[in-house]
């Protein structure tokens, strides 16, 4: 058997599809690496210059620092500049009413023109309302469109309505002091006349205000070529390694774009080759019937590249933006069809290209490595209802702790804007939860079975296994059993247990349709078999491996389900009805008629399933439970299962299979242990001898 493996793998590792995919997700990940430079220094604040002395080789500006960005953004937040809209009608309008009323009550001429000069001054300057947004406003000036051209005015220079009064009265007081000025001017009411003509814009205000934050230069200053950057051994100071920020975001925007463009692509192909083949090796030492199933095989890939693609379109984004990725949604999507020991490693090297295309790689990377370890564990306790959103708090702390740790480091554990980094880390872990949906497609799509759909598919309360369990109740409680059996077994040699759990619980469905042709669900008295051949006896049985199919097939079962629906026997005979007919005198080479035309398992939990349906089966007949008689049970069973070749196809040692007997043995030690017989009472035995002497 192990010769028949060593050439089945043979024959695996030249699968060609499997070498397809990975030339296909190869020519992806090159077509889409950034053409970015990648800097060649490393280099930490407090630290020194390991390297030579670094001289300016061109012209770059000097970045602000993020928390200088924020800081000035804040400023400029809390300036808000009033925006008015200068009305030169209103002016005209009340001087105009001036008018009126000169001709209405005989004002004095020169009186009247003088109190018309001086409102013609006040509105040629601004009238702003007394309480305008001026008052609320930090800055000293504000901007007046008049004649559709905007422009900066202190606001010293503009007049309120109050302001504008008092200067109309001053005014007359000082050229017209022949005049009882205060009693002419409460008399014909002036005072009205003077009338805002400056209207405040909010929206324009909005607009301005949303300019003036945006309208930060990100830069204060030039580093010139041939100029001093650090020397070697000198200790890089915050000055120092802003300008090594600087030059390091320089070089990285343009070297992509020089004649070493084949240089940078050739880097690209290396590094997308090893993450690549780093999952292939994962795979291969882990799991290596993965690389026989296209399907699952793919579906490893595409979840790579769909976390490449992610990092390379955020990062194009804003760098900043990719703290906000859920990347632990990736293992989330592994963890749904494989088990967690090829999942984390995947996982791991899929965030490989973090450290190579984000400016903060080596913290993005261990922020999103300790998401998906956390998501991997909590969400095996909490996945239903709300209880999932417990996970997006947990992932949350996590991240903060290690996000924290890294903010230490650099000693800007407060620093300006790192709340929009936090907030963006709490939507990462959100979106765990959010995206995580998305599984169920990709489960139709791959053609995948989930470890969601198997919980589901185990459920005894589900209407499939009640209908067994109505129709044929012997069956049912055999299928609880063998599924028990079976999952002791394939967890002892690291299979999937659930999908052997669920396999084990629908292999005998096909009973259904003819519950009392098996002797676990007959009634006491009905003799099915009775008068009929051996042949169709034999021909009654087997059916239900057909009945079977073709009801999971109505019901929708996975075709993973239903492979252990046709393997269950393999290719094995009804041995009853076959000893019988030829006991009769039938010819023993006719073993067509007597031999199930199902197929030979082949994974490890197919044979698990199909031993431990043997098994169980036949430790009902055994009288005597010992040990002894248990061991020989298991040991004959798997020794004819492999001598009638039933075995041939599967990926399943010698070592494997003996792991199996051993469980199967101790299981069936734990089921059939010796009881206790409980003695009578001393007063239930003299009721019986006085019922008895009565009696006679």
């Amino acid at each position: 058997m192990d010769i028949i493996n060593i050439n089945k793998n043979k024959a695996i590792l030249r699968k060609r599809s499997v070498y397809v995919s990975l030339a296909l997700a190869f020519v992806v990940m090159v077509f889409f690496f950034p053409n970015e430079g990648r800097f060649k220094y490393e280099y930490h604040k407090g630290r020194p210059w390991v390297y030579e002395t670094l001289i300016a080789p061109i012209d770059f500006p000097i970045l602000k620092t993020e928390a200088e960005l924020y800081a000035e953004k804040d400023e400029a937040a809390s300036k808000v500049i009033p925006y008015y809209v200068y009305e030169e009608k209103t002016g005209a309008a009340q001087i105009e009413a001036l008018a009126h009323l000169q001709i209405k009550h005989s004002i004095p001429p020169e009186w009247e023109m003088e109190v018309s000069q001086a409102l013609q001054h006040v509105y040629n300057t601004g009238i702003i309302p007394d309480n305008s947004e001026t008052a609320t406003s930090r800055t000293s000036y504000v901007m007046v469109q008049k004649n559709r051209r905007a422009s900066e005015e202190l606001v010293q220079q503009l007049f309120t309505v109050s302001s504008a009064i008092g200067y109309v009265k001053n005014d007359l007081e000082i050229n017209m002091p022949q005049y009882n000025n205060d009693s002419l001017f409460a008399a014909y009411g002036i005072a009205s006349l003077v009338q805002p003509n400056l209207v405040f814009s909010q929206q324009n205000t909005n607009l301005l205000h949303k300019e003036a934050i945006n309208y930060i230069s990100p830069t204060k200053g030039m580093v010139y070529a041939g100029q001093l950057i650090v020397t070697e051994g000198e200790t890089i100071t915050a000055d120092i390694e802003q300008m090594l920020d600087s030059y390091k975001a320089e070089y990285e925007l343009s070297y992509g774009y020089t004649g070493n463009l084949w240089k940078l692509k050739l880097s690209h192909a290396i590094f997308a080759l090893v993450v690549l083949l780093m999952v292939y090796i994962t795979i291969y030492f882990v799991n290596f019937n993965i690389l026989r199933e296209s399907n699952r095989f793919n579906f490893i890939l595409l979840v790579v590249l769909m976390a490449f693609l992610v990092t390379v379109f955020a990062r194009k984004f804003s760098p900043n933006f990719m703290y906000m990725v859920p990347y632990a949604v990736f293992a989330l999507y592994m963890e749904a069809f494989f088990r967690n020991r090829l999942v984390f490693p995947v996982y791991m090297i899929m965030l490989l290209p973090l450290l190579v295309i984000s400016e903060n790689g080596v913290e993005l990377y261990m922020l999103n490595v300790a998401a998906g370890g956390i998501a991997l564990v909590s969400f095996s306790f909490l996945y239903k209802g709300w209880l999932q959103f417990l996970n997006s708090l947990i992932i949350f702390v996590g991240m903060i702790v290690i996000h924290l740790a890294f903010r230490l480091m650099s000693g800007e554990v407060f620093a300006s804007g790192g709340y929009v980094t936090i907030s963006m880390i709490f939507a990462n872990a959100f979106l765990v939860v959010a995206a995580y949906p998305l599984v169920f497609l990709l489960e139709k799509i791959f053609s995948l079975v989930s470890v969601a759909t198997l919980k589901d598919l185990s459920d005894t309360n589900n209407r499939l296994l009640q209908e067994l369990a109505r129709k044929a109740p012997g069956t049912f409680q055999h299928s609880l059993q063998v599924a028990n059996l079976a999952e002791r077994a394939v967890l002892a040699i690291r299979g999937n247990s659930r999908l052997v759990k669920v396999g084990a619980m629908y292999h005998d469905i096909g009973k259904i349709n003819n519950p009392q042709c098996f002797i676990e669900n007959q009634a006491p008295g009905v003799e099915y078999h009775k008068g009929l051949s051996p042949q169709e006896s034999a021909r009654d049985i087997i059916r239900h491996v057909a009945d079977g199919v073709e009801i999971a097939k109505k019901n929708n079962l996975p075709q993973v389900v239903i492979d252990f629906i046709t393997s269950h026997h393999g290719r094995s005979q009804t041995a009853y009805f076959y000893m019988q007919y030829c006991n009769n005198g039938g010819d023993p080479a006719n073993k067509e008629d007597f031999t199930y035309q199902g197929t030979l398992p082949t994974a490890k939990e197919q044979v698990v399933m199909m031993m431990a349906d043997a098994v169980e089966a036949a430790s009902r007949t055994l009288k005597d439970y010992s040990a002894e008689s248990i061991s020989k049970l298991v040991d004959g069973i798997t020794s004819q299962r492999i001598s009638d070749s039933q075995l041939a196809m599967a990926d399943i040692s010698i070592k494997e299979i003996n792991v199996v007997k051993a469980v199967f043995k101790k299981h069936l030690q734990e089921i059939y242990h010796a009881r206790i017989a409980y003695p009578p009472k001393k007063t239930d035995v003299k009721r019986d001898v006085l019922v008895s002497n009565e009696t006679e």
